[in-house]
């Protein structure tokens, strides 16, 4: 009890700067002379801490000691603290404790500067309780269980993975892992993940270097350029989901967008969510394609 005080009172003067024994001793629910016996433990130790009397007065640590028993420098310091701070926005366990010690001890007031949010826009608790369950599976490589929706609107019930990693790549989030059905690597996107739970159940195998290159047939689709017309009114869009380097402007506005992705039935829809402020203009099957599907929908209208 007494080292860990002792800990303690260091950490409370770094902060505070100046703390009366009187306010130590409530804080600690000790008698003011323990407090006294701490001080004197404390200085016979080589920490620089002194009394003041009087008015304004009380127990005191020398400013310079931070600096004279640092290691890192300031640049060094912030580093670290951003990197803690980015794990408590992943809320990973035990971070908070530790970030707030280094802090005080860096002597920095505001080590916050990210928040991290997993769930979509207008996503319920639900969702951000997904992904604390994979960030936990993860971590503590427990093996997960869900029913899946493939991109062609198949369910595969019960599916048992090794989760690994959480990927977001092309504005999606997906977990990367073991799929015991299949006995290979699959990548799967969250929000086609439902019925979710982690099981009893522990894995050891280790991630891959490469995590995309691996067996998995998914990433050897067909890929494909396409060219679209998108109007300017979905300029939004354009740099969301386009890089620079694809994107030509024309004079009234438009844009022109060259892009090359996996041919499959995902692209259809894509496209077809920008209605009528996107035009393919290459490559021309799929440009065909669209127009049915457009045709075959408005039927349901007329």
């Amino acid at each position: 009890m007494q080292i860990n005080r002792l800990f303690e009172i260091v950490y409370i003067l770094f902060d505070k700067k100046t703390i009366t024994a009187r306010e130590l001793a409530e804080h600690f629910e000790v008698s003011k002379r323990t407090i006294y016996r701490d001080i004197e433990t404390l200085s016979m130790a080589g920490i620089p801490i002194y009394t003041n009397k009087g008015k304004g007065g009380g127990i005191n640590i020398l400013p310079e000691f931070i600096l004279n028993k640092s290691l890192l420098s300031g640049s060094e310091q912030d580093e670290i603290l951003s990197g803690l701070q980015s794990l408590s926005a992943l809320n990973v366990p035990s971070v908070d404790p530790v970030l707030n010690k280094l802090a005080t001890i860096f002597n920095k007031k505001n080590a916050s500067w990210i928040d991290v949010d997993f769930s979509h826009w207008g996503s319920d608790d639900s969702e951000k309780e997904k992904f604390k369950l994979l960030k936990n599976a993860i971590l503590e490589k427990n093996v997960i269980i869900f029913d899946y929706y493939s991109s062609y609107g198949e369910i595969s019930k019960q599916r048992f993975v090794e989760p690994m990693k959480l990927v977001f790549k092309g504005q999606s989030w997906y977990v990367y892992g073991y799929c015991k059905l299949k006995a290979a690597y699959r990548m799967f996107k969250v929000t086609r993940i439902k019925n979710l739970a982690a099981s009893n159940e522990r894995f050891n195998r280790d991630l891959p270097k490469d995590i995309l290159d691996t067996s998995d047939d998914s990433y050897k689709t067909q890929m494909t350029t396409i060219v679209l017309k998108i109007h300017s009114k979905m300029a939004y869009r354009v740099f969301d989901e386009f890089s620079t380097e694809n994107i030509t402007r024309n004079a009234d506005g438009s844009f022109i967008v060259k892009s090359t992705i996996p041919e499959s039935d995902w692209i259809y829809g894509y496209i077809m969510s920008y209605g009528e402020y996107a035009e393919v203009l290459e490559p021309i099957h799929i440009r065909e394609t669209i127009v049915n599907k457009f045709k075959e929908g408005l039927k349901k209208y007329l």
